[in-house]
């Protein structure tokens, strides 16, 4: 039976890999400074975000892409706030905290960081003046922690909030793909990359080796994360390798179809939806609600240690009577067989 541990166990998909296989022999200048492949997926990524002023760069990973985004946009006095369950808050061991900035966690318990929660922890932290980190950005996840979706309205009311009080926006993109692609979703990549300050576009979690591609709108993080990479560790001598996958990524089709990078993930949300409606209609109870890759459910202990055995799936979260909060997902390996496969072991355990 197929793993649902998380979107990144896999390879890389086809396409993919038959892009690296094809352009292996090909002698490029390093660091993803001016090689074709990164130029043209620089290229490709402004066009899909409707925005010719925007620099695009390429980080390997999330956490590195966090970093230099959060670290590139504040100073040793300020902080970023975000939710308690924020990945940079939670899930990467304290990096950003290492690195000399401040993270503010709200108390929004959903995923969604809130004004009203923002302008409270805002409100706090200025009180008294130069005593306090002071708030200069919001850090947001699309899709959130939980797999939920930001749509437009939600979107304007954090980013006119933020810049009312002249804080800037940063996204998490790391499952970008997959929230874009979601049934149901009203908030396009253009408005996105009209109103942030800085996202990036994951490609770990949306069928690449890996790569994350950095879209920056902020002239100081314009300026200093060529500098911040390399000194951060994240800058890769063979840079062509990750230009090469988002170019791939986000060619159009000959035929006029849909890019790959959405299709990946269109197609993950899809198997996703097939096994969040299965356990539904089992009995099991999801935990928030999500059309994105990631599905949560609530259960004993006993069922969560038994879906850990046979399908890797997580424990994201232990609630006060008990009871756990799973994590099922599916990647753009999934196929519909796969979660059938799965229901029917379900079945046994409901």
């Amino acid at each position: 039976m197929r793993l649902f541990r998380n979107d990144y166990s896999e390879g890389a998909a086809p396409q993919i890999l038959e892009a690296l296989a094809r352009t292996n022999h090909e002698q490029c200048v390093g660091y993803t400074e001016g090689d074709p492949h990164c130029e043209r997926a620089r290229e490709l990524i402004r066009a899909a975000c409707g925005r010719d002023d925007v620099d695009v760069e390429f980080c390997i990973g999330g956490t590195s892409a966090n970093i230099v985004g959060v670290t590139g946009m504040l100073r040793d006095w300020e902080g970023v706030i975000c939710t308690k369950d924020a990945h940079i808050n939670v899930h990467e061991t304290g990096a950003i905290a290492a690195c000399g900035r401040t993270v503010l966690a709200t108390q929004d318990a959903d995923g969604f960081l809130s004004p009203e929660a923002a302008e409270l922890m805002y409100m706090n932290q200025t009180m008294t003046g130069r005593h306090m980190t002071l708030p200069k950005m919001i850090y947001i996840t699309n899709a959130t922690e939980f797999g939920g979706v930001w749509d437009r309205t939600r979107f304007d009311a954090i980013c006119d909030w933020a810049h009312g009080r002249e804080l800037k926006v940063y996204v998490d993109g790391a499952r970008m793909a997959a929230a874009l692609t979601s049934a149901g979703n009203d908030l396009t990549l253009q408005h996105l990359a009209a109103r942030a300050d800085a996202f990036y576009l994951g490609g770990t979690k949306n069928g690449m080796l890996f790569g994350e591609a950095m879209v920056i709108a902020d002239p100081e993080l314009k300026k200093s994360f060529p500098y911040l990479v390399k000194e951060r560790g994240g800058l890769m001598a063979k840079g062509r390798l990750l230009g090469v996958q988002f170019e791939a990524a986000f060619e159009q089709p000959a035929d006029g179809g849909e890019a790959l990078y959405w299709r990946l993930a269109r197609g993950a949300n899809t198997c996703a939806l097939q096994l969040r409606d299965g356990l539904n209609a089992l009995g099991f109870e999801s935990y928030l609600p999500a059309n994105t890759n990631q599905q949560f459910f609530v259960v004993e202990p006993a069922v969560a240690e038994r879906f850990a055995a046979a399908v890797g799936c997580e424990t994201f979260a232990q609630l006060p009577d008990g009871r756990r909060v799973i994590r099922f997902v599916t990647s753009w390996a999934t196929k519909t067989e796969d979660v059938d496969e799965f229901l029917a072991f379900a079945a046994t355990v409901a």
